[in-house]
């Protein structure tokens, strides 16, 4: 028997076949407000806790979307340039969200806000990610299976504020990447987080907006279109043939608009 051919065994053997929830984060101070937040139930991989008041939420309508930022140690060991790329991603997907749910103001003047942060990036290790994308070509089906100890995570916080300042929503999230699911390996140090990134916009979509809001059809010309396409076909064709996570071809390009506020 061939050391390829005992991966899959062998990994399967330590992983397990269930995935666990993630542990919630501690409040990092970012939000205005945490003490009307409520875990909720029923979430099988990410930690979530939210608040939303109906009454305040469906009162608005237009928002101005504020750049994420990083709130406290949330990247150790990271790269400048790792850190600015999950930032994007997750401005990327937050506008996408929230501009099915909300029109975007063109300015910041007397609008309402979304404000985001990046509170924690848990690093990939890329030695284990190649480990698990050869192991993966031999396993049938279309799930992953990773090396333990080696995936990351994202957690990230976020709020909708009136024009006065007050918190109509919040929400605080965490996932890690499952060693058993449908989490990509990656030879970034950031590519669970920002695989992340999109599960938690979607999260934000639903905590930040009324209960009764349809998703809308997306705005013609894409608010959101300097981030790029919202469908990246390259990204799904790139983890098929490869098994991995590329960064390059997931995450779109952006250029910056004129009306965008500059980080801190």
């Amino acid at each position: 028997m061939t050391v390829k051919s005992l991966l899959p065994a062998c990994l399967l053997a330590v992983c397990g076949l269930a995935a666990c929830q993630t542990a919630p984060d501690a409040n990092s101070g970012f939000l205005s407000g945490y003490d009307r937040l409520e875990a909720q139930d029923g979430t099988l991989r990410a930690s979530i806790r939210q608040h939303r008041d109906e009454t305040a939420a469906s009162a608005i309508e237009q928002v101005w979307l504020e750049p994420t930022v990083l709130a406290g140690p949330a990247s150790g060991g990271l790269t400048d340039d790792d850190r600015a790329l999950v930032l994007r991603e997750v401005d990327r997907q937050v506008c996408y969200e929230i501009s099915e749910r909300f029109t975007l103001a063109a300015s910041p003047d007397g609008a309402s806000r979304v404000r985001t942060a990046v509170v924690r990036i848990d690093p990939t290790a890329p030695a284990g990610s190649a480990v698990a994308a050869v192991a993966n070509a031999f396993i049938p089906g279309p799930g992953t299976v990773r090396v333990p100890g080696t995936t990351g995570g994202l957690a990230a916080e976020a709020e909708l504020l009136d024009p006065r300042g007050r918190q109509a929503a919040a929400i605080a999230w965490a996932r890690n990447a499952n060693v058993v699911g449908t989490d990509s390996p990656s030879l970034s140090r950031v590519g669970d987080a920002l695989q992340m990134a999109e599960p938690f916009a979607d999260a934000v979509g639903d905590a930040l907006a009324p209960a009764d809001r349809p998703v809308r059809a997306i705005a013609d010309p894409d608010p959101c279109g300097r981030y790029g396409p919202r469908n990246q076909p390259g990204g799904f064709l790139t983890r098929l043939v490869t098994g991995l996570y590329v960064p390059e071809v997931n995450t779109g390009t952006r250029e910056d608009a004129p009306s965008e506020a500059p980080r801190p």
